[in-house]
């Protein structure tokens, strides 16, 4: 059985200790009848609370945040008039003086005895999450057990960041009013916490006990705004490589991918999991990442955890997670390619694959945050370019773009594939090319291969995005969208 914290205890556990304030005020008094009287205050002498919500402030690892914790014990943490109108005044109090709020949920959903009034109750709540992060400040959830009903249908389903208790019982149906209604059990293990996870509904699964540490590892990281050292870029080699030799090394199976760039060069992370619309994939990264002192996030794939994985729609759609997450907390966006190609196949024609990669390069054409590309390795086709309109744009040495792969190229040219490295050449594929045609703004060197020194390789690559964003942050951002529309609008155009 899931061990289930009382409100008061996860705020202990989870908060500074002794640096818990709370915002509660009493309540009004609502024209109530029995037998709901008689419960309330049943409730309120079992509890010691008066309602089935506890909200306050504290510090988190010494930053302040809001607290919204719902109390299970109080009428099944069941949501009325006064429960809503309490979380939304901490909902409006947090955003009104800037602070992130973490909001655990535990309830079964809309208080029935109070009908249709409760029912709507989850309007204005969702109302003031929206206005909380359209300030740009984080709203992080963590779901516990049980969360049904209205509550997970609107303010449990609206982070930022969602996690989920171990073992918890999470859906929008619960099982008692399920086998009232239908008869029959509710499928067994589907509204788990474990298989919201599997499906990319929640982004992580963990005890209270861990709360602490990823939600202060999270906020730390969208609060970091930069100061740390960098080092100037290598000098660039004489000897530029051709391209096919280029491309060769950056097929090989040694050479450190999107995940072995964050672990080398990134100080914190934490993963987010899936599209939060019932999609994962393992070689698609989301990520928070503070880079040289700076919270940033990351998107891309990293094609080494399954092989030569293709980028099908779904990564895309995860991908598109982590843009709207920058711009949601005004944080910058970088993505990372390295991709053989997008998916070939039925599921990801049926899956919207070209519509995704449309809706990525206008989501990124407009973003409003600082974005960087790098291209890490493999820059093929369509999934290449889904994530390469960016400000500012990096490449590995053995880095390369194309429309195709050579050998692709070389079958609609010349009817076979034996024309492929003299197709590199004549696209101008090769990370040089992409930098004197004005594609590319820095490359990164490889001394002499990312295979041969995967962690000083990925260092230098975090330098070279710190680099990056140091020229960026120098500008609004309607100065960065307009520069960034004019560079794409002159591309192929200079002489």
């Amino acid at each position: 059985m899931t061990e289930r914290p009382g409100a008061r205890e996860l705020i202990a556990m989870t908060l500074d200790p002794g640096s818990f304030a709370s915002w509660d005020v009493p309540l009004p008094a609502l024209p109530l009848e029995e037998p709901y009287r008689a419960e309330l205050e049943a409730a309120r002498a079992a509890t010691g609370e008066d309602e089935s919500v506890v909200t306050g402030e504290g510090t988190l690892g010494g930053s302040r945040v809001a607290v919204v914790v719902g109390e299970f014990r109080f009428l099944g943490g069941s949501i009325g008039v006064n429960a809503a109108e309490r979380i939304v005044a901490a909902l409006e109090r947090a955003t009104a003086e800037g602070i992130p709020v973490l909001a655990a949920p535990v309830s079964g959903g809309t208080r029935m005895q109070e009908g249709t009034r409760a029912f709507l109750q989850m309007v204005k709540i969702t109302e003031a999450v929206v206005a909380h992060k359209a300030a740009r400040l984080p709203y992080l959830v963590y779901l516990r057990h049980p969360t049904t009903g209205g509550v997970f249908a609107s303010w449990g389903s609206l982070g930022h960041i969602t996690v989920a208790q171990t073992g918890a019982l999470v859906g929008f149906l619960g099982p008692k009013v399920y086998r009232a209604l239908r008869g029959t059990d509710f499928p067994p293990g589907v509204q788990t916490a474990e298989n919201l996870f599997a499906h990319g509904i929640v982004d992580a699964v963990l005890d209270a006990e861990r709360l602490r540490h990823v939600a202060g590892e999270a906020l730390a990281i969208i609060a970091a705004r930069g100061g740390a050292g960098v080092r100037e870029p290598e000098p660039a080699i004489t000897d530029v490589p051709d391209a096919w030799t280029s491309i060769g090394i950056s097929r090989r199976s040694g050479r450190p991918g999107l995940r072995s760039l964050l672990r080398h060069a990134a100080s914190a992370t934490v993963a987010l999991s899936g599209t939060g619309q019932g999609e994962t994939t393992k070689s698609s990264v989301v990520s928070l990442a503070t880079i040289g002192g700076r919270g940033t996030v990351v998107v891309g794939l990293d094609r080494r955890v399954n092989g030569e994985a293709d980028l099908g729609p779904d990564a895309l759609r995860q991908a598109r997670r982590g843009m709207a997450l920058a711009a949601d907390l005004g944080l910058p966006l970088i993505t990372v390619i390295d991709t053989p190609g997008a998916a070939l196949s039925r599921e990801a024609e049926e899956g919207g694959l070209g519509g995704e990669i449309a809706r990525c390069l206008a989501d990124l054409l407009d973003l409003p945050v600082p974005t960087v590309a790098v291209i890490l390795g493999e820059g093929t086709g369509g999934g290449a370019l889904a994530l390469m309109p960016a400000d500012r744009v990096i490449a590995a040495r053995h880095g390369w773009l194309a429309p195709l792969p050579p050998e692709g190229a070389s079958v609609i040219m010349h009817g076979d594939t034996d024309h492929a490295a003299e197709m590199t050449v004549a696209q101008r594929v090769r990370s040089q090319d992409l930098l004197d045609d004005g594609i590319v703004h820095e490359i990164v060197e490889e001394l002499p291969t990312a295979d041969a020194e995967p962690a000083e390789f990925c260092r230098r690559v975090g330098d070279a995005i710190v680099r990056q964003l140091d020229v960026l942050q120098r500008h609004t951002d309607l100065e960065r969208r307009a520069a960034r529309t004019r560079h794409y609008r002159r591309l192929g155009l200079r002489p």
